[in-house]
């Protein structure tokens, strides 16, 4: 499943980022900056094999952004082995700002995993 795109749930977000290394996409359909990044981070989820990419509409599960502290869309959360270790969120967010975030988070949390 890693560099794939997978839809959380309420649900089933909890499984999806319990192991390995996982980006979490927070999005919303009213949400033009989301919507904006979209291509952007469906390309670079097929660029990063070794990270499995997850979508999470806040739609559709606002009790666990709520959980999650997510304060504003877009909103990409980096999970390790099922713990938060880094996010980045902001409506002036880009995919160059993306693509620097992700490098710096891998970088800090060992890229290869364990």
């Amino acid at each position: 499943m890693a560099g794939v795109l997978a839809e959380a749930t309420k649900e089933t977000f909890r499984d999806l980022v319990a192991q390995g290394r996982v980006v979490v996409d927070v999005w919303g359909p009213q949400c033009a900056p989301c919507i904006a990044l979209m291509p952007a981070v469906e390309a670079i989820a097929r660029s990063r094999p070794e990270v499995t990419f997850v979508k999470l509409d806040s739609s559709q599960a606002r009790r666990l952004c709520i959980e999650l502290r997510v304060m504003g869309l877009p909103a990409f959360l980096f999970f390790q082995d099922g713990r938060e270790v880094a996010r980045i969120a902001g409506q002036d967010l880009n995919a160059t700002r993306l693509t620097q975030w992700l490098d710096e988070t891998l970088t800090a949390n060992g890229k290869e995993g364990n």
